[in-house]
């Protein structure tokens, strides 16, 4: 399922709750600080329009820090990527950058960059995985129930929550979920992974402080965006179970990326402001 963040859908209102939320699977709904997943058609600033201004005021922040970020490392000549493979020694693909991943053993956040063979990912230089630590999960939440159980969630690296792609200047250009699979994670619902998004940080200066900061607000800034995505990836992988009875869907190599999304930092900080202004 692809999801361009220049179209998103309008926002449906629950009139019951008096929330906004995406109906899921199975009759279950993201719901997350009032507001909720937007998908592919409809202008982008109308539908942040209907957020609740608090919400948009965060976002906001959290671009002016990415573009922060951005502008600091222009002024030594680098950008987020480059930071972040100084002195990581040769780059491999496959190899997960910094060596070890990048955790906060605080705030229970983890995060590694990689690249897929060339032609794998046109356009792509490489892109991260980001992830809450089992350590760290919000309470009330669960892995899934599986119609193939899952290892204990201890043996696997927590939840994969987004990936953001990169291009060769350093840029952001897409964000996208995966199949269980792909990171080996534990699997946990949208509704529950919807959770996780906020309490993605990482709060220290490995690898790179800049580079560390500009993804932890990223997730800020195109939270919309990611709950579209989570909601299309519980989508994607019910419809791929419903065709295909008795694969273990979670394993199948066929299925790979679940969701996919454009992004552009600029054009979504100049439509939050739009929104704010509506």
């Amino acid at each position: 399922m692809i999801c361009d963040a220049s179209a998103l859908c309008q926002a449906v209102q629950s009139e019951t709750l008096g929330l906004w939320m995406v109906v899921m699977p199975e009759g279950q709904s993201v719901v997350a600080e009032n507001f909720d997943p937007i998908d592919a058609t409809q202008a982008l600033s109308t539908a942040l329009a209907a957020l609740p201004k608090s919400v948009l005021r965060r976002m906001q922040a959290a671009g002016e820090e990415v573009l922060n970020c951005q502008r600091v490392l222009r002024k030594t000549s680098s950008n987020v990527v480059a930071e972040l493979l100084r002195h990581q020694g040769t780059f491999y693909e496959w190899n997960h950058f910094p060596a070890g991943d990048a955790i906060d053993w605080e705030t229970h956040s983890q995060y590694y960059y990689h690249a897929h063979p060339k032609g794998e990912r046109p356009g792509e230089h490489g892109h991260f995985h980001t992830f809450l630590r089992y350590t760290g999960m919000p309470s009330g939440v669960a892995p899934a129930a599986l119609h193939h159980p899952q290892a204990p969630n201890d043996n696997r690296i927590g939840a994969h929550i987004v990936a953001v792609s990169m291009d060769k200047k350093g840029y952001g250009i897409k964000m996208f979920t995966v199949n269980r699979w792909v990171t080996d994670e534990t699997w946990y619902s949208a509704v529950d992974v919807a959770r996780m998004i906020d309490m993605f940080e990482i709060d220290h200066t490995f690898p790179s402080w800049a580079s560390n900061r500009w993804l932890s607000h990223m997730l800020i800034l195109f939270k919309p965006q990611i709950l579209s995505l989570l909601a299309q990836r519980d989508a994607r992988i019910a419809a791929w179970r419903a065709r295909n009875p008795g694969l273990d869907v979670f394993e199948d190599r066929a299925l790979e990326v679940t969701s996919e999304c454009k992004i552009d930092v600029e054009k979504q900080i100049k439509a939050i402001k739009t929104a704010l202004m509506a």
